[in-house]
């Protein structure tokens, strides 16, 4: 599942999909969920795993700024400075979120067949998560 969440830690989109895609496959269907007309460019913070020069084109032809430190492996030379990736440092407020969620395990085990049930279990999980931590 992806979940794109804005500054405020608001939620803006979610993606349901099969187990074996690759996260980075993901990026684009779920980018373009987001409902709202955003102030663009939009920056998209991501892992080390979306560090790909394709995929950081094709999502600035759509407005948004993709900021994800580089790989390790990285051949060509770096494209993301310094500035952006402070952003990066706040990435651990989401990773925290992810962490709670797997404290549901209707949510960590996927009981739900249909996308849309399992969506709501999210939601349904999320408030509980935000009711505890008022």
């Amino acid at each position: 599942m992806e979940l794109v969440i804005d500054g405020a830690g608001t939620p803006l989109a979610a993606l349901s999909a099969a187990a074996n895609i690759a996260e980075v496959d993901l990026a684009e269907p779920v980018l373009e969920e987001i409902p709202l007309p955003l102030a663009k460019p939009v920056p998209v913070v991501a892992d080390k795993g979306y560090d790909s020069d394709p995929l950081r084109e094709r999502l600035a032809q759509k407005g948004f700024d993709l900021i994800s430190p580089h790989r390790g492996n990285r051949q060509r030379p770096c494209t993301v400075d310094g500035r952006k990736l402070r952003r990066y440092r706040r990435r651990w407020k989401i990773e925290r979120l992810f962490a709670w969620l797997h404290n549901f395990r209707r949510v960590v085990i996927r009981w739900e067949y249909y996308p849309e049930n399992f969506l709501g279990m999210v939601q349904l999980a999320c408030a509980v998560i935000l009711l505890r931590y008022l």
